[in-house]
């Protein structure tokens, strides 16, 4: 979606919160970045500030932000390709983007 949807304003920013402690060594998180051709940012959030900010309980989770910064959607667990999940959070995208 990221690729999708980039021209249209859509922006993707990684929240990377350890799971186990191996997980916290940044050149593990930049070698899996660079393994999978992210471009967008990614956010260490070794100390679980954000995580307990936003009351996750499940990995991964995305968040859909309005363009004033308000969270509007919330998406908990794995996303396949052509699942239901996968079609309400595009058509989420979609609604966003045209506000």
């Amino acid at each position: 979606m990221e690729k999708k949807y980039r021209k249209q304003g859509l922006v993707v920013i990684g929240v990377h919160t350890p799971e186990f402690d191996f997980e916290k060594e940044r050149s593990r998180v930049e070698a899996s970045v660079k393994r999978y051709n992210k471009t967008s940012p990614v956010f260490m959030d070794n100390d679980y500030s954000y995580w307990k900010a936003l009351g996750n309980r499940y990995w991964p989770t995305f968040y859909l932000v309005d363009k004033k910064g308000i969270i509007r959607g919330r998406i908990q667990g794995e996303i396949n390709i052509g699942s239901r999940e996968a079609e309400q959070g595009e058509e989420a995208i979609r609604s966003l983007l045209k506000e």
